[in-house]
């Protein structure tokens, strides 16, 4: 599993629910039910203080992990293979995406 903090774009259902991925130039399409849930971070390291009523995004922060496969270029659709797992952090306050985690990075791969 890879662990680190990237900047990406998502595309979310009306409910919120993320359904496409685009990073690193290259569009995805989410091939499974995303799952969530929420974290605590260390906001103390960050913030000099937490005002009271502000522990969504402040004191959590929310977490999905998701199975993409990349889309067929020009038709939205995903394409045929193995999916790739991430974990993906939504910022509350700006709405901005993070990839957190790649569980599928360092699987090995048979010749």
């Amino acid at each position: 599993m890879g662990m680190f903090s990237e900047s990406v774009d998502v595309s979310c259902t009306p409910e919120g629910h993320p359904v496409a991925v685009v990073w690193a130039g290259r569009s995805y399409s989410v091939c499974a039910e995303p799952v969530r849930w929420y974290e605590r971070r260390q906001w103390w390291a960050e913030e000099i203080r937490a005002p009271l009523g502000s522990g969504p995004g402040l004191v959590d922060h929310e977490i999905w992990r998701v199975q993409v496969l990349p889309s067929a270029p020009g038709s939205g659709l995903a394409e045929q293979g193995e999916p790739l797992t991430l974990d993906l952090t939504r910022h509350i306050r700006s709405g901005r995406w993070r990839i957190l985690r790649i569980h599928d990075a360092l699987r090995p791969r048979t010749a």
